[in-house]
C-alpha cells in the first residue's frame, strides 16, 4: 500500500464529529471567549458548579502549590475572587479537557504519557509567561493544548495512528515526519481543525498552528513560549515517554525569550515542582 493511500483531507479528519468527545458547555463558552473581557463570573461560577466532577478537578488545582492561596478556596467563585478570572478559566478548561477524551484505543499511543507532556508543557509555559511579563494564563492554556491534534488522530484513526508510531521507531525519526508520511497531514493539522471546530479563539487558535514553526511570519509570542516549554519539557523527561526525541529549539525562540542561564535553572526548577502535583490531580 503506498503512503498516497493514507492521506486524509481535513473534512474527513473532522468528519467523523461523532467520535470526537464533546466539550462541556461551560468549556467551550470559555475556550471561545479568551479574547473577550466582558464575562459574567457568577454565571460561570454557577455553571461550574452544576457538574460536580469538574468542580471538584478544579478547586484541587486551585488549592495547589502551584498557585499558592493562603486560605482554602471551597467555592469557584471564592476561587475567582483569588486567583482571578483568567486564571480560573484555564484551570477549569484543564480540568474538563484531560478528563474527556477516550483511552486505550491505540495500544502504541501512550495516553498517560501523552498528558504528562501537555500538562508539564502548560506548567512550564505558565513559567516561563511570567519570567517575560506575558500573559501566565493564556500560556498555561496553550501549553495543554498544542499537542490535541494527536489525540484527534488517535481518537479517530487508531489504526492508521499504530502504523505511524511503527513507522517512527522504525526510521527513528519525529513522530510529525511518521504523521505526515502515512496521513498526509500531522497532528498539527488536526489541532487546528479541532480548534476550528470547538471554536477556540484565535490567540489558541495560532499558538496550536505555529508552536512547531515559532519564527514563522504572524507566529506570535505565545507559539514562542509554547514552542520551548514543550522542548523543556521533553528535555527534563518530565513525561515519561523514551520513545520521545527531543525536538529541535528554534534559536530564534530562544533567543526571543531572553533569558540568562541562572533564570533557566530556575524555570527547571518550578516546573519540575509543580508538574507531580498537576498530574495527579488533573490525571485521577
Amino acid at each position: 500500500m503506498s503512503d498516497a493511500t493514507y492521506a486524509l483531507s481535513i473534512e474527513e479528519l473532522i468528519g467523523g464529529v461523532d467520535d470526537l468527545p464533546s466539550l462541556p458547555a461551560v468549556v467551550m463558552e470559555l475556550l471561545g471567549s479568551i479574547d473577550q473581557e466582558d464575562i459574567d463570573t457568577a454565571m460561570l461560577a454557577k455553571k461550574v458548579a452544576s457538574d460536580p466532577a469538574l468542580m471538584a478537578k478544579t478547586l484541587r488545582l486551585a488549592n495547589s502549590s502551584a498557585y499558592g492561596l493562603q486560605v482554602k478556596a471551597t467555592t469557584i467563585q471564592q476561587a475567582m475572587t483569588f486567583l482571578g478570572y483568567e486564571a480560573m478559566r484555564q484551570l477549569i478548561t484543564a480540568a474538563a479537557l484531560t478528563g474527556c477524551f477516550p483511552a486505550g484505543r491505540c495500544p502504541g499511543f501512550n495516553d498517560r504519557a501523552f498528558w504528562r507532556h501537555s500538562i508539564a508543557t502548560a506548567a512550564c509555559a505558565r513559567v516561563l509567561a511570567r519570567r517575560v511579563r506575558f500573559n501566565p494564563d493564556y500560556a498555561f492554556t496553550a501549553g495543554l493544548l498544542h499537542g490535541i491534534g494527536r489525540l484527534v488522530l488517535v481518537t479517530r484513526f487508531p489504526e492508521r495512528y499504530q502504523a505511524v508510531l511503527s513507522l517512527r521507531d522504525k526510521r527513528d525519526c519525529d513522530l510529525a515526519e511518521a504523521e505526515r508520511a502515512l496521513m498526509g497531514l500531522d497532528h498539527v493539522d488536526a489541532g487546528v481543525a479541532l480548534a476550528e471546530h470547538w471554536h477556540f479563539s484565535d490567540t489558541m487558535r495560532q499558538a496550536i498552528a505555529f508552536y512547531r514553526l515559532p519564527e514563522a511570519p504572524g507566529a506570535g509570542f505565545l507559539a514562542t513560549i509554547v514552542h520551548v516549554a514543550s522542548a523543556v519539557v521533553q528535555a527534563l523527561d518530565l513525561a515519561g515517554n523514551p520513545d520521545e526525541l527531543v525536538p529541535r529549539v528554534s534559536t530564534v525562540a530562544w533567543t526571543a525569550l531572553g533569558l540568562s542561564e541562572e533564570a533557566w535553572l530556575q524555570v527547571f526548577h518550578d516546573t519540575e515542582l509543580q508538574v507531580e502535583e498537576m498530574a495527579a490531580i488533573l490525571m485521577a
